[in-house]
């Protein structure tokens, strides 16, 4: 597996293709790999070389440690952009890995030539902070939900409405999340859950000079629409577009949708 040294951490990420590079950061303990589903086909068909990257603690990457801040997976993000990437390139994130990208446009612009914002936000809600609080505490319980369980619940959290009404949709999907639950008992994983949006960035995100495209799900309960034209206000020039009968997990729910708005973009340039 491909792997990169970053202080004491190892880095694993994944590369296809040729052309111009594009860097995927995931969602908080999703791998890189879920971007080879659907996304890194379709940039790949399209000319571009994508690479993704697995946040620490999850897949090939080293242990998400103690202390772990968003800067620290700034800083990642731009070890890999420099040393793998080879400088400036475009950038898509989603969750977790947007909060990374929206940072680094911040902190390093000199790396970023454009970037996607998925289910996304620029400030805390009442909600989202109770979600975050209400994922530590439950990590920190040591009580370990039934596989059924979680899968449940995960999907009513991140599925649109309209997949769940699929029986098949909805069964291929519990069956997926069944086999793939989420160990935060991990020490490895578990510091992941302090990297969130917890104070409002709005002004500062006013000084974003990269050109942005910030993406929405219609039915994302987590970043809800409301939160990601928020985002899109505060960053200058920033588009913004919603992707109807998705939730959280919109890019896998209409890949299709979010890949001609990825491209679409990519191409204004």
């Amino acid at each position: 597996m491909p792997a990169l040294d970053v202080g004491d951490i190892t880095l694993h990420y994944e590369e296809s293709g040729r052309g111009e590079p594009v860097l995927l950061i995931p969602g908080t303990a999703a791998r890189g790999r879920t971007w080879r589903l659907h996304q890194v086909p379709a940039l790949v068909g399209a000319g571009y070389r994508a690479i993704t990257l697995d946040n620490r603690g999850v897949g090939g990457s080293g242990p998400a440690r103690p202390g772990l801040g968003v800067a620290d997976l700034v800083a990642d993000a731009a070890a890999v952009i420099e040393r793998v990437a080879g400088g400036r390139c475009r950038l898509v994130g989603t969750s977790l890995g947007a909060y990374v990208v929206q940072e680094l446009l911040l902190a390093r612009p000199d790396l970023a030539e454009r970037a996607v914002l998925m289910a996304s936000r620029a400030r805390p809600d009442a909600m989202s902070r109770a979600m975050a609080a209400a994922e530590r505490a439950m990590a920190d319980s040591g009580v370990a939900l039934p596989p059924e369980y979680e899968a449940v619940n995960r999907a009513l959290q991140n599925l649109s409405p309209r997949t769940l009404e699929d029986p098949e949709a909805a069964q291929d999907w519990l069956d997926i999340l069944e086999m793939s639950p989420t160990d935060w008992a991990d020490e490895d994983l578990r510091p992941q859950l302090d990297v969130a949006v917890d104070t409002d960035r709005r002004a500062a995100y006013g000084k974003i000079g990269v050109p942005t495209l910030v993406l929405s799900f219609a039915d994302d309960l987590i970043a809800p629409p409301a939160r990601g034209r928020e985002l899109a206000e505060a960053i200058p020039g920033a588009s913004y577009a919603q992707i109807p009968d998705a939730g959280h997990y919109g890019y896998l729910e209409r890949p299709d949708a979010v890949n001609d708005a990825v491209l679409r973009f990519f191409a204004d340039a």
